[in-house]
């Protein structure tokens, strides 16, 4: 089993940043890759970005590359997502996820949720 709790969402105004946290537990959860999605409104969940907790690699959606980074820090068995430049339409529910194995850049089927975090940009 692996439990992932997020942290650090909140209200930002457009052009700001923030760094939501994604804190995994749990025996196995070093086997995994833990990565970010967001969901808004009436969309559909949307996968941003990956790392391998064992090699550190590291994957990006083409729609963030170049203002989201992921990061993790293993001393915390933390993950984080550095957001900059932050526009309204990045507004929406955040989710940590773990699946055994990223494919072709993506995660496809994670096994583990964390319940997200509120990320809203003003204008």
């Amino acid at each position: 089993q692996v439990q992932l709790v997020e942290s650090g969402g909140g209200l930002v105004q457009a052009g700001g940043s923030l760094r939501p946290s994604c804190a995994a537990s749990g025996r196995t959860f070093s086997s995994y890759a833990l990565g970010w999605f967001r969901q808004a409104p009436g969309k559909e969940r949307e996968f941003l970005a990956a790392i391998t907790w064992s090699g550190g690699s590291t994957y990006s959606a083409a729609s963030v590359k170049g203002r989201f980074t992921i990061s993790k820090d293993n001393a915390k068995n933390t993950v984080y997502l550095q957001m900059n430049s932050l526009k309204p339409e990045d507004t929406a529910v955040y989710y940590c996820a773990a699946e055994f194995a990223v494919v072709a850049g993506t995660m496809r089927r994670p096994e583990y949720w964390g319940l997200g975090t509120q990320v809203t940009v003003s204008s």
